[in-house]
């Protein structure tokens, strides 16, 4: 079988590719707390960021891994939230406030140059001009904590509705998250290489 042909039952396959992007912003969660602060860089690490909220090379599984018990020790693949202004000011608008700002919802990074950026494949690699590399674990699901944050940081009204309905809003515009697979320095403004892996989807 040669890399064009596809196995029985197999759908069609659609080739890796390679894009440019830029760093828009950066942010990191020092102070103990989910929201994130601007930076002008950040000094990625194994563990992720150092001193950051979601830092560490293990985590503690939640909501999102229901086949673990709550509080069960596992490898932190969400060590970097990364998110496009685009889409959170497409996320604002159905939202019906003002703005969203990427600190509101814990993001590390904004990155500019990409379209439909949330819906870049997991295992798509980031290779940041100051020598980092980033590797995408997948989507960031929206979740009513984060809500929470953006109701009370843009005074909605009623804070619960606000939190209720970010989770709707954002499905599929919240972004990623990815863990480190190269150290390095990342610094706003600064280049990126992306590659897109090869892509399929499963039907058998």
């Amino acid at each position: 079988m040669t890399d064009t042909e596809l196995p029985p039952g197999g759908g069609d396959i659609v080739p890796a590719r390679k894009l440019a992007a830029r760093v828009e912003g950066a942010y990191a969660a020092l102070r103990g707390r989910f929201q994130t602060e601007p930076v002008a860089g950040l000094t990625l690490g194994f563990d992720g960021i150092a001193g950051d909220f979601h830092a560490g090379p293990t985590r503690r599984s939640g909501g999102r891994e229901p086949w673990y018990a709550r509080g069960t020790e596992m490898r932190n693949e969400r060590q970097l939230s990364l998110v496009a202004a685009d889409e959170l000011a497409a996320v604002a608008s159905r939202m019906g406030i003002a703005e969203l700002r990427p600190e509101w919802i814990g993001a590390n990074l904004v990155i500019a140059g990409l379209p439909a950026f949330s819906m870049l494949p997991a295992g798509t690699m980031l290779f940041f001009e100051g020598g980092a590399t980033v590797k995408i674990d997948g989507q960031n699901k929206p979740c009513r904590h984060a809500g929470r944050s953006v109701a009370e940081n843009a005074g909605m009204a009623d804070i619960e509705a606000g939190a209720l309905l970010f989770p709707k809003s954002a499905k599929r515009l919240r972004g990623l998250v990815g863990w480190v697979e190269k150290p390095g320095r990342v610094a706003v403004g600064e280049g990126i290489s992306v590659r897109v892996p090869e892509q399929w989807i499963y039907a058998a």
